[in-house]
């Protein structure tokens, strides 16, 4: 009797570790990609020097559907403040000009008739300070992003809790490893974002 019940109870403490498992790994892949958006975020805005990632995601119109011009395109940069484009398809060269015209990127596309040349000028210390500005609040919706998968999942584990599926102490440590995962995550947001400014203060 005492080994059947000691099975259940065994049985039961499994189950609960599995649906505490699962919470904080689906809470640890979307705090992921929030992180994972906001540095591809962060990539596409200008700083002084030239990088492929400024205009990497730029959508461009491709037989009707707006395409990423890195699938269209290869993109080097031959010197410090120079990207090159050279098209897979010479046929994209205008579109692709008219996309960059069209985009806030304040960039004017030299086009040779074989690649688009693009001359990244010096930033000027108000539009650093802008861009700055915008960093800023990419970074606060990250946060608030992470902030908000932590919500969704204590409300999760509260509700696991009512139907017992888990009990009370184990909810307070679920809560504690959420915080915790919560705080890892926004440290990284915080240092990406340090690493940003100081690429577009770089003079």
């Amino acid at each position: 009797m005492f080994h059947r019940r000691k099975a259940l109870v065994d049985r039961f403490r499994a189950k609960e570790d599995v649906v505490i498992k699962e919470t904080i790994k689906e809470a640890e892949t979307r705090m992921k990609g929030a992180v994972q958006a906001l540095e591809e975020d962060l990539a596409g805005i200008r700083t002084g020097r030239a990088s492929p990632a400024i205009v990497e995601r730029l959508q461009v119109e491709y037989y009707g559907m707006p395409t990423p011009l890195l699938q269209l395109a290869s993109i080097s940069v031959p010197e410090a403040r120079v990207l090159l484009i050279r098209p897979f398809d010479p046929a994209t060269l205008k579109t692709i000009e008219r996309s960059i015209l069209a985009s806030d990127l304040g960039l004017t596309p030299n086009n040779d008739g074989k690649v688009i040349r693009l001359n990244i000028p010096p930033l000027t210390e108000e539009r650093r300070r802008d861009l700055v500005k915008m960093v800023h609040n990419r970074l606060e919706d990250s946060r608030v992003a992470v902030r908000n998968v932590r919500r969704d999942l204590i409300k999760d584990l509260r509700e696991f809790e009512r139907e017992k599926m888990i009990s009370e102490d184990d909810l307070k440590l679920a809560e504690e490893e959420l915080q915790k995962l919560t705080e890892r995550f926004i440290e990284t947001i915080d240092s990406v974002g340090h690493h940003k400014e100081r690429e577009i203060m770089e003079v």
